[in-house]
């Protein structure tokens, strides 16, 4: 078989890989739907991401079961970061926790894959909203603004389009609402056992980053993870301090490791998670994967994903969803719970264009 052949077997043109992701979607979706009905007052962010990791675990462990050879499991381990913290917040239980409280603007993150091929998802809410008693202000302002752009996302992201469309569609509905999109995040396209591919959609991207982009179409049967992450201020994400504890493996880097804590700790890195995303979490012994990460992240055999964070008393809305461009037009696998009834804004998008998208049925919503 030739190597073309080879990688026509591994995309979506295939239908038992479209099976295999919308196993995992379905599993993720399912986890996404029960942790925003988990995520209540008292209840901390720990107990919400061993939770959906070990869901996540059990799940994927009833699937396939008698291919051994097929891996399945975590494909982004659950992140729950609230109000201005914008992303990776997943911690260990050495770490200080956080404990949720009403109003809290949270964001569950999480990846599911089957045989390698990677189902996204994140969603957003706020604790404690109800129709009787709908969120207001900025909180609003900033879920809707985002929610918004994911829809517009799912309309511009198919066969043909160029991702710098997408680009301007969400500043553009950002700016409706007062608020900002996170600068320089990048959404990714998915191949199996790859959880960022080649191309990509870029978000507020500084003039460096506009000049350094490659504009790219999508084509079909190709597959993103689309993630919009909108800040109701400047949308700068910094590295806060807080201790990184997800990381992935970066297959081009070689590195002879001088600690044998840190060869373990590798070694089991590359048996367990290969190429996906992990949590120290998931180690036995989390003191040995604190010291074993150490000098593997030092000389690049992981790469962090670090606990960033907007300015104190900002917040940030993140919805993320997995889209298969398949040969009859996109169909997105993942998504959460959305109520635009209990969240209620002031602002709206005023743009013509947008409302060519082929949105007017959201945007009635709003």
């Amino acid at each position: 078989m030739s190597g073309d052949d080879d990688q026509q077997d591994h995309t979506i043109a295939d239908d038992l890989v479209v099976t295999k992701y919308k196993m995992g979607a379905d599993i993720a979706n399912r986890k996404i739907d029960s942790g925003a009905l988990s995520a209540k007052p008292g209840v901390s962010v720990l107990s919400l991401c061993e939770k959906g990791d070990a869901f996540i675990t059990a799940e994927t462990g009833k699937v396939f079961k008698k291919e051994k050879e097929i891996k399945k499991g975590i494909a982004f381990p659950t992140c729950v970061s609230v109000n201005n913290c914008v992303c990776h917040f997943s911690p260990l239980k050495s770490d200080p926790d956080y404990t949720l409280k009403d109003g809290d603007l949270v964001k569950i993150d999480l990846g599911v894959h089957v045989d390698g091929f990677i189902s996204n998802t994140a969603h957003s809410f706020v604790v404690g909203a109800t129709k009787d008693a709908p969120v207001t202000g900025r909180k609003a302002d900033v879920i809707k603004a985002a929610h918004l752009c994911a829809e517009a996302a799912l309309r511009l992201v198919k066969p043909g389009n160029q991702n710098t469309q997408v680009t301007e569609a969400w500043n553009k509905i950002a700016q409706s609402f007062k608020c900002m999109p996170i600068e320089g995040m990048l959404s990714h396209q998915l191949k199996q056992h790859v959880i960022d591919g080649e191309k990509t959609i870029i978000q507020n991207p500084s003039d460096q980053q506009r000049k350094d982009h490659e504009k790219a179409e999508f084509e079909v049967h190709e597959v993103y993870a689309v993630d919009v992450l909108i800040s109701t201020g400047e949308g700068k994400a910094r590295d806060s301090g807080q201790r990184t504890t997800v990381y992935k493996r970066d297959p081009s880097k070689q590195y002879g490791l001088k600690m044998k804590t840190s060869r373990v700790f590798f070694s089991e890195v590359e048996r367990r998670f290969d190429t996906m995303p992990f949590t120290l979490r998931a180690f036995e012994d989390e003191s040995k994967a604190r010291l074993g990460v150490v000098e593997c992240a030092k000389h690049e055999l992981l790469q962090p994903f670090s606990v960033l964070h907007e300015k104190e008393g900002e917040y940030v809305a993140q919805f993320k969803f997995t889209v298969l461009l398949m040969a009859n037009g996109p169909l997105r696998i993942t998504s959460g719970p959305f109520d635009p009834e209990l969240y209620k804004s002031e602002h709206e998008v005023q743009d013509p264009e947008l409302k060519e998208t082929g949105m007017e049925a959201t945007l009635e919503d709003y």
